[in-house]
């Protein structure tokens, strides 16, 4: 009877465990999960196409055309140049619509991928947290567009270095200052 309980409760701790190591927010050093994505344009961007080539800067922000979010982009998009002498590039990932990225991405002159994940499968991967998402009514030139997210994503931000690992992890994102940190980061490097 105790073997029983000693291997039911081990069991139990290697579940509970593994769950946890699933879900818990990837920590520096950890194997960047792969994934793809359907990205802002409607292909399929694929991360393992662009593993060891440079640092690839992956951040999750929770909606499009939001002020933060809005700031955080184009703070990327107004250091593409440094960004490119860092040897780095940039994916976004949130839970919008492709047609809210298109929006957004025209409407900001943002000049990286946008990637849409509806479900969370890819912010999960991540153990980014998600909270249910929504919509949003925005005026464009006196012109309402609804846009639909599926899920709402933690600010989060990280850097997957050349070896495919995580070299960088920001769960407490000040969506102002994220490129300048990342950018002193990489320069530290």
């Amino acid at each position: 009877m105790k073997l029983v309980i000693i291997t039911i409760t081990l069991m139990l701790a290697i579940t509970v465990n593994g769950f946890a190591q699933e879900n818990g927010l990837l920590k520096i050093g950890d194997k960047a999960p792969m994934f793809k994505a359907i990205n802002d344009k409607g292909t399929t961007w694929v991360l393992k196409n662009h593993l060891g080539k440079k640092f690839i800067i992956v951040y999750f922000y929770p909606a499009a055309m939001t002020g933060g979010c809005t700031k955080q982009a184009r703070g990327y998009s107004s250091f593409k140049s440094e960004l490119k002498s860092a040897d780095a590039i940039v994916v976004g990932i949130s839970g919008d619509n492709i047609e809210g990225l298109k929006i957004f991405k025209k409407e900001n002159d943002i000049n990286f991928n946008l990637l849409a994940d509806p479900t969370g499968k890819i912010a999960k991967k991540y153990g980014v947290e998600t909270r249910d998402g929504g919509k949003i009514t925005v005026d464009i030139n006196g012109k309402n567009f609804d846009l639909e997210r599926g899920i709402t994503d933690n600010r989060t931000t990280f850097i997957i270095g050349k070896d495919g690992r995580i070299i960088y992890v920001d769960d407490q994102v000040d969506a102002h200052y994220d490129v300048k940190n990342v950018l002193e980061f990489l320069r530290n490097k």
